[in-house]
């Protein structure tokens, strides 16, 4: 089993992404944090709703590595630390989250 790092940058993500690696992009923002901007193709499971979720996430993340992302990186750590709590070995969170994402890799995404 590969022990990744448990965070990443944005721009290593994109280089990943670019280099055909499969990665699911996950989201834990709120529902109206989501609304004001996102990155395409990830998916919104608000930080809350990741207990609740934690069986369909261990099924994507025996597929893929889990790229967990907030706003600024704090909420996605936390989520990142617990879903390895749980045995979800294959996670990691973007550093600096979407806001970082918008200012390294895509200036498309809107800062908020």
């Amino acid at each position: 089993m590969i022990e990744f790092p448990i965070e990443t940058s944005p721009e290593d993500v994109q280089r990943r992404i670019d280099a055909g690696e499969p990665l699911a992009l996950l989201d834990v923002r709120e529902p109206e944090e989501f609304a004001i901007t996102r990155i395409e193709g990830a998916t919104l499971i608000p930080m809350r709703d990741i207990p609740a979720s934690l069986q369909q996430l261990k099924a994507t993340a025996g597929e893929t590595t889990l790229v967990v992302f907030c706003h600024h990186g704090v909420r996605s750590l936390n989520v990142a630390h617990w879903l390895r709590e749980q045995g979800v070995s294959s996670c990691q969170s973007m550093a600096g989250g979407i806001d970082a994402w918008s200012a390294g890799v895509d200036p498309s995404v809107p800062r908020y």
